[in-house]
């Protein structure tokens, strides 16, 4: 949603990247140690411009209800999808991503079997980054699934008690964007987060 770097006219009016900070706040870029990328195990977007993974049936409208995916102030409708492999790989080129941050592990508890985008098809080429032109009439995810972890997470307490599947779902992302995932959201409550 960066005023640079995000799919243009569809931007904030900002810079919303790491650098941003520095500019907005006076801070040296030399100043700055580990930069935390914060993303959701799904994907979602406020207002239109495009959206590669977006589920516009029941399993969008699904992780929309579970995960309370409403505007806190207007109460309009995020777009919810699967999670976006290469989209994330250029959020943490454009921010410098030192450690990952996954929240609402929790949302997609329901779900047997999960889906990742780990490539487009963009104009009959398979490419695993996210091209400048992101119109869907030339762009399609390519997806492959994951077994869901299809238990209640927000009980847990301590990292051994997170079942295999979701384990493999971080090591998953891990290995694809290699970046460390070092927290994991699993309930909107503050106790809720597990560090790895």
């Amino acid at each position: 949603m960066d005023i640079d770097f995000g799919s243009y006219p569809f931007v904030t009016s900002s810079n919303t990247v790491c650098s941003g900070a520095c500019s907005g706040l006076g801070i040296a870029p030399n100043r700055i140690g580990n930069v935390i990328g914060i993303f959701k195990a799904y994907c979602t977007r406020v207002g239109s411009g495009p959206f590669p993974t977006e589920l516009e049936d029941e399993v969008g409208e699904k992780i929309r209800q579970i995960g309370r995916e409403f505007g806190s102030t207007t109460g309009r409708a995020r777009r919810t999808g699967w999670l976006d492999i290469p989209a994330l790989k250029y959020a943490i080129m454009i921010n410098g991503v030192t450690e990952l941050m996954m929240m609402k592990a929790d949302v997609l508890s329901d779900f047997d079997t999960l889906k990742i985008c780990t490539h487009y098809n963009y104009n009959g080429k398979v490419i695993d980054y996210l091209p400048y032109d992101i119109d869907p009439k030339y762009l399609t995810p390519v997806y492959e699934e994951v077994k869901g972890w299809g238990c209640d997470l927000t009980q847990f307490t301590e990292k051994e008690q997170m079942p295999k599947e979701l384990l493999s779902y971080i090591k998953y992302i891990e290995n694809a964007v290699k970046t460390p995932i070092t927290i994991v959201s699993i309930g909107p409550d503050r106790k809720q987060t597990i560090k790895r």
